[in-house]
């Protein structure tokens, strides 16, 4: 026997000197900021004492190389950046070679890797390496591991160069680009020793047609996040057939229908994945035949049935099992359970379980309490109170009890959890106060109370996390005052919020908090009158909402400055003031994602904002302010813009052309300020608009034809109260996204064309495209961003926002449109708000307007409609606001609890009668008979001398007026520029007015 022994630190005899001199070479070309080669001195000739370096106990050449990042999460602090010098070849007996974690540009794997013949380890994994893999490292036929993986730029064109390495064990090659490989499994089948194979992420989209495989050795296999459908099951019958498999990853595939039952042949396996793919089967029986299963993993499929009747009680080996986002899996866990003893994880999160909290805690603690380390069942339909029972689990580390319906107090028990790290509690109807004995879990880094109906004050214990990263205790019932004692110990904070809470944040001015926040939210506290201090301290601060907090000051200079910084700026609904001063921000990095300074006293101009301001902004919201002059004409510089709210200031001038350059613009409100002009033409670039309110304004011409054409996806489009005439465009009838059309108070004329029943979003309940549009506009998670718009209904108008997707609504009154109200409107049958009035509408209002059941207000006033009101509109039972006054309607009001129920003034001005106008009578409802008898006898003679008046009456005024305009030219341009003048005082006192 031969006794190889290795010099690690204390060498037995000294290194050789040109292996020295080659680690020497090597150092050079590397550059080390954390000082790991600080020992590699060219003063210090005994090589096999460096850090990193083994040598041989007896002839000193230098066996293992261990230069792998000890800290590869640590950013680039520790590790090594260069390039590897080729000096390394002449460490010829080199058996081990490890550089991990490091960075080397992206260059090739060096080829002359591949002439270490001695070499049995290679680990060149998360090193920045890309390219062509070398063929050259098929000529290392002593190999017994080889690690490439994480090397995302790394590919490999063939796997013919390994089918050398006959020795080799452990092979791993994930996220390397393996699509041209097309060999992979022919040649791995060829490597009968290999025990491990991992090609996770490698793009792999077929798997290659094999009856049978030689992978009798092979313990591990992972095929994880590739993109192989179902042909891995469908044509590769080998793999029910790796009998000896301990670890098998399938997970992020794309595989589809039932779980293969051959899975079942694989009893030996210890870890199975199956997580993120769409299997749609029950959870299968057989896996109660694993009796050695440690980890199961059926995670974010769309697995059915329930998990009471399929034998998991039977993995009485299972230490983590995890069958979240499984939305179509329910039924109860069940009380055998309690036989999973060794369980340290579960997580059923989103599984529709339905039961009381107290029976699962139950069931857990009957055998498995101490072993217990992470809880997770977050949206399961949970209900039940939290009891003291949580103390039985000592050893937990995490509970996840988020969006369940759990009440009642917090349990004392919960400080008895000492190893906690993470609580989330988040998203129930837990009351009462914070109980003083959450202070004792000193280990607490998350902690999420947020969402409940939680009162009384914020106890100073929670000051004594000094682990804590996280806390969340928004949209509770608390109050009280935080002062500077609840922060002394928290330290590492980074995320913070109290955002919903009437608490008062009360500080010293001067104050410095021991911590440096990336999220700070503090909605509706009371931080005012004047603006934060302390904020100047955040230098790492990215996400700030410090809305409706009572600020009543101007925004100090520091803070100006700072704004490049973030990606979330919430100053909405204070009283702050002043101007946006001149900043440059063309040289600072703006990551601004979300900026929301409406509702407050910011005034003067947007210039300084727009044209030298944070260009990468998604979300602008500057509406209700006191803002003046010109829109800037720099959006060019916007390109990125979903967003932009300028409504309700004191804008003027025309829209600017530049405005068009903004394509991913989703929604824009000008409402409200005294914007004048034609709409650009370049404004039909903003093709991805699904709301656009331009309302009181005072925009003049045709409503562009274009708009139909080019905003395909709009849903809400709001032109009311501005100067528009001409007829309604056709056009207009492509926009089948269309819920809320509102052009009252304008000066359009013509018909309704009768394509209007095109508005198919009005006729169904199906809103995605705004529902979607609201989603990505509200891109960050809780930041309460959502696209408005102001609606009259009923008479008054109303701002939604929340539900905004659900509305539908259409108003054109207050124009000169005349006609038939066209029958194809009542295809709209999910149109809740239709006004028409004060137009020229005639004939008869349209029999089927009962077919109209979502309609709550309905406003036929101020025209010019005849006939009877139809039989069908008493079954409109959802409607609340009638007004059909001022019309030629006549006969009885159908009898109705629903029309009977509104009052007399909504008939006014018609020929009607009957409830609740006065009653008919039966022979002649319109004309009651003269009591006396005298009947009509002088009839006949009163309708001829009315005729004759008439005559001469219009004779003579006709020729008396007309007669001199058509005379004098003179005349008829005083008389036209009279009549203009008057027009348009008249219509801007009947808008002020209204």
């Amino acid at each position: 026997m031969i006794n190889i022994s290795f010099c690690n630190g204390n060498p037995c005899v000294g290194c050789v000197d040109s292996e020295r001199e080659a680690l020497l070479k090597l150092k050079q070309d590397l550059k080390d900021p954390s000082s790991r080669l600080a020992s590699w001195n060219i003063s210090d000739e005994d090589c096999c004492a460096w850090d990193g370096v083994v040598c041989n106990n007896f002839t000193g050449h230098v066996l293992q190389l261990n230069l792998g990042n000890p800290n590869p999460n640590n950013g680039t602090g520790s590790k090594l950046v260069g390039k590897i010098n080729p000096s390394l070849v002449d460490l010829k007996h080199l058996i081990r070679l490890d550089l991990s974690g490091n960075d080397f540009h992206g260059i090739q794997i060096p080829k002359y890797l591949g002439s270490l013949k001695n070499l049995r380890y290679l680990n060149l994994s998360e090193a920045e390496f890309a390219g062509v893999t070398p063929y050259q490292l098929g000529n290392l036929s002593s190999l017994q591991y080889l690690d490439l993986s994480q090397n995302y730029k790394l590919q490999v064109e063939s796997f013919s160069w390994l089918s050398g390495l006959s020795l080799l064990e452990h092979l791993d090659l994930s996220q390397a680009d393996l699509r041209k490989a097309t060999d992979w499994l022919l040649v791995a089948n060829s490597l009968s020793s290999l025990k491990v194979l991992k090609l996770s992420y490698c793009e792999l989209n077929h798997f290659p047609p094999s009856s049978s495989a030689n992978f009798s050795s092979l313990k591990a296999l992972d095929l994880s996040k590739n993109q192989f459908n179902n042909s891995l099951f469908q044509y590769s019958s080998w793999v029910f057939g790796l009998h000896n498999l301990v670890f098998f990853d399938l997970g992020g595939n794309k595989f589809q229908g039932k779980i293969p039952i051959g899975l079942g042949n694989l009893t030996f396996l210890r870890h199975l994945d199956l997580s993120s793919n769409e299997f749609n089967s029950a959870i299968p029986g057989w896996l109660s035949k694993f009796n050695d299963l440690e980890f199961l993993s059926l995670q974010h499929n769309s697995l059915q049935g329930t998990i009471s009747s399929i034998g998991l009680e039977n993995l009485t080996s299972i230490k983590t099992l995890d069958l979240s986002s499984n939305d179509e899996l329910g039924g109860k866990i069940p009380t055998s359970f309690v036989r999973l003893c060794k369980l340290t994880s579960i997580d059923l999160s989103f599984v529709k379980l339905s039961q009381d909290l107290s029976q699962v805690l139950d069931i857990f603690s009957a055998c498995g309490a101490y072993a217990l380390e992470s809880l997770v069942l977050r949206s399961c339909q949970f209900s039940g109170h939290l009891t003291n029972q949580l103390g039985q689990f000592k050893s937990l580390n995490r509970l996840q009890l988020r969006n369940n319906s759990l009440s009642g107090p917090l349990p004392s028990a919960l400080g008895e959890l000492t190893y906690l790290t993470y609580l989330d509690l988040s998203r129930n109807r837990l009351n009462g106060s914070i109980p003083l004995s959450l202070g004792q879990i000193l280990n607490l880094e998350y902690l999420d109370l947020s969402n409940n109906l939680l009162n009384g004050s914020i106890p100073l214990s929670l000051g004594k996390f000094s682990h804590l990263e996280y806390l969340d205790l928004s949209n509770n019932r608390m109050s009280g005052t935080l002062s500077e004692n609840h922060f002394v110990n928290l330290t590492k904070l980074t995320s913070f919020s109290t955002s919903g809470n009437p608490l008062i944040l009360q500080v010293n001015p001067n104050w410095v908090p021991p911590f440096q926040l990336d999220t700070l939210k503090l909605r509706s506290c009371h931080l005012g009158p004047h603006f934060p201090s302390w904020l100047h301290s955040q230098k790492h601060l990215s996400f700030l909402d410090i809305s409706n907090t009572r600020i009543s000051e101007t925004i100090p200079r520091w803070f100006w400055n700072s704004i490049f910084q973030y990606i979330y700026l919430n100053l909405s609904s204070n009283q702050i003031y002043g101007e946006i001063p001149n900043l440059d921000f063309r040289y600072r990095p703006s990551p601004s994602s979300i900026l929301d300074f409406s509702n407050n006293g910011f005034s003067g101009s947007i210039f300084h904002l727009i044209c030298n301001g944070l260009k990468s902004t998604s979300y602008l919201q500057l509406s209700k302010n006191y803002f003046s002059g010109d829109i800037p004409d720099c959006w060019m510089n916007w390109r990125g813009l979903g967003m932009l709210n300028l409504g309700n200031n004191n804008l003027t001038g025309s829209l600017p052309t530049s405005i068009g350059t903004l394509n991913f613009l989703l929604s824009l409100n000008l409402r409200n300020n005294r914007l004048s002009g034609v709409i650009p033409e370049s404004f039909q670039n903003c093709s991805s608009l699904v709301s656009l309110d331009m309302g009181e304004n005072e925009f003049v011409g045709n409503i562009p034809t274009w708009m139909g054409e080019r905003f395909s996806g709009l849903s809400i489009l709001i032109l009311r109260s501005n100067k528009f005439h001409g007829d309604f465009p056709i056009q207009l009838c492509r926009l089948t996204s269309l819920q809320i059309l509102d052009v009252a108070y304008n000066n359009l004329s013509g018909t309704i064309p009768r394509c209007i029943s095109n508005f198919t979003a009005m006729a169904k309940t199906d809103s995605s495209i705004l529902e979607n549009a609201i989603s990505y506009i509200a891109m960050m998670d809780e930041s309460e961003v959502v696209v408005d718009a102001s609606v009259v209904t009923k008479g008054s108008m109303v701002e939604y926002n929340s539900i905004l997707n659900l509305v539908r609504s259409i108003d054109i009154s207050k124009n000169n449109f005349s006609g038939e109200i066209p029958m194809e409107l009542t295809n709209l049958k999910e149109l809740q708000s239709l006004n028409l009035s004060h137009n020229f509408f005639t004939s008869k209002i349209p029999e089927k307007i009962g077919d109209m059941k979502s309609i709550e207000s309905l406003d036929f006033s101020a025209n010019q409609l005849s006939g009877k009101i139809p039989q069908s509109m008493p079954s409109l039972s959802f409607l609340n606001h009638l007004n059909l006054s001022n019309n030629h309607l006549t006969g009885k009001i159908p009898s109705s609890t629903q029309l009977q129920s509104f009052d007399a003034s909504c008939f006014a001005g018609n020929n009607l009668c009957g409830a609740p106008l006065p009653n008919c009578n039966e022979n002649n409802p319109l004309v009651p008979e003269d009591p006396n008898g005298n009947g009509n006898e002088d009839e006949d003679e009163v309708d001829w001398l009315l005729y004759i008046s008439l005559a001469l009456g219009f004779v003579v005024g006709f020729w008396c007026f007309i007669g001199p305009l058509l005379v004098s030219r003179r005349w008829r341009y005083k008389y036209c520029h009279f009549l203009d003048g008057f027009m348009d005082e008249f219509g801007c006192f009947v808008r002020r007015c209204y």
